[in-house]
């Protein structure tokens, strides 16, 4: 994508320096690619202009964009799907909705999920996707189908395959294989990898082995479930005499780099692990909520346990399942400052997270790549540096994204996606969509 020369003007841009944020009014002037200048200017003296390359934010709120790290992109076509199995417990929704769809998936059903995925993201601010997929029956070249159509629109993503024995040794090995090869070979500025793992319960000691000898070799995490529902622990301690961070952790598997999702039911022995450790744990809310599996122990994550958010697919709103995890937090019985304390450690975790897979992830300073979202809110009382999240959580992230600009070029702007034939987009995914929903009806 050829870069633009864009000016945002009449904006509270909220820098990021030393972990705290730091919002101040004026223009950013943006050069190939990056921020080549901040003008800062008296927050009632608007210098209206609007052309191609200046968008008046009018006093809105400009942010760094927002990065979902734990998506499922190949779930998109889900909605409305058929089922007719029983949906009681966690169990029984794998085995009647999700291993079904996954293995009746074909490669044009993971390009249209993708593509409805990514435009589900820009519409939210997400332009950085950290996303866990399978499709056991078309794995081969599943990983590069997905990277193609992220670094296509501008985004970024981290891929990884879903490494699993629940489908016999062939797809196990097959699984293996793609992320192995995605790793070596179709990595890029704007694509990482990690190995993807699905859950302790469905990973055999020998899976877990080749895993662990491929990750030690080439310095990559792992993203995984973790104690998801409360059968991971008993089906992994049935099977394999440990609960599954104990598994993951003696095979080496947990590192700076690994990502382990939801971590609901872990023992006060597990959360000692996951903090030696140094993986980060990835709330997915909404998701828990709707499977009925429980809710975190908020109070037993240490506070050097770096704490990201994600949407297990559900959907692509960041932001939602950002709140959501303030409110749980309420909910648990912690104190606002507290609560805000912990919101506001994870802010930065994932800022830092974000940067070991991204080196130049912006902080909407000077010299920083641009990478940045303006959200439909101005700021109806004084916005500082002391009050900022207040309105972060109660006001901007309430709001919907309004324009989106990465690397320099506009993706969406004044809620228009720019160069995207939605409409044309919308019939090729309905397409796809219309054909997986027979395939599961039979």
């Amino acid at each position: 994508m050829k870069n633009e020369n864009i000016k945002i003007s009449n904006a509270w841009i909220c820098q990021i320096s030393d972990e705290s944020i730091n919002p101040i009014f004026g223009d950013i002037v943006i050069e190939d690619g990056k921020i080549a200048s901040i003008i800062e200017h008296d927050s009632s003296n608007h210098l209206s202009a609007s052309d191609d390359n200046t968008i008046d934010a009018g006093g809105r709120v400009v942010t760094i964009p927002l990065v979902n790290f734990h998506d499922h992109i190949y779930s998109r076509l889900a909605k409305g799907m058929p089922i007719s199995g029983d949906m009681s417990d966690f169990q029984n929704i794998l085995k009647s909705l999700w291993w079904k769809l996954d293995l009746n998936l074909d490669l044009e059903m993971v390009k249209a999920s993708t593509q409805m995925a990514v435009l589900e993201s820009i519409r939210n601010g997400v332009t950085y996707i950290f996303d866990h997929h399978t499709s056991p029956n078309n794995t081969e070249g599943s990983l590069s189908t997905i990277a193609d159509i992220i670094g296509n629109t501008g985004l970024r993503g981290v891929l990884c395959f879903e490494t699993s024995d629940r489908n016999g040794e062939e797809s196990s090995q097959a699984s293996i294989e793609e992320n192995q090869n995605f790793f070596l070979n179709h990595t890029s500025e704007n694509i990482k990898s990690l190995f993807g793992i699905h859950a302790s319960f469905t990973v055999e000691d020998n899976t877990l082995k080749q895993v662990s000898d491929f990750i030690q070799n080439n310095d990559v995490g792992v993203h995984v479930h973790l104690a998801e529902d409360k059968s991971d622990n008993e089906m992994s301690i049935k099977q394999f005499g440990k609960n599954p961070i104990e598994r993951f952790n003696e095979f080496g598997l947990l590192n700076n780099k690994s990502i382990l999702t939801h971590g609901i039911h872990l023992t006060e022995s597990d959360y000692k692990i996951l903090k030696s450790s140094g993986a980060a744990l990835a709330y997915n809310l909404d998701s828990n909520l709707n499977n009925s599996v429980g809710l975190p122990n908020f109070k037993m994550v240490s506070e050097s346990t770096t704490v990201l958010v994600g949407t297990d697919g559900m959907h692509a709103n960041i932001a939602r399942s950002f709140k959501q995890l303030f409110l749980q937090l309420r909910h648990s019985g912690f104190s606002f400052d507290d609560a805000f304390g912990f919101m506001i450690r994870s802010y930065f975790n994932q800022h830092k997270f974000a940067k070991q897979f991204f080196e130049d992830f912006p902080s909407l300073n000077v010299g920083d790549r641009a990478d940045l979202i303006i959200w439909d809110y101005i700021p109806p009382t004084p916005f500082n540096n002391e009050n900022f999240w207040g309105h972060y959580l109660y006001g901007v992230i309430e709001r919907p994204v309004k324009t989106v600009i990465q690397n320099g070029n506009i993706l969406m702007r004044d809620f228009s996606l720019v160069n995207i034939d939605e409409t044309d987009i919308a019939s090729k995914i309905f397409d796809q969509g219309n054909k997986l929903f027979n395939k599961f009806g039979k």
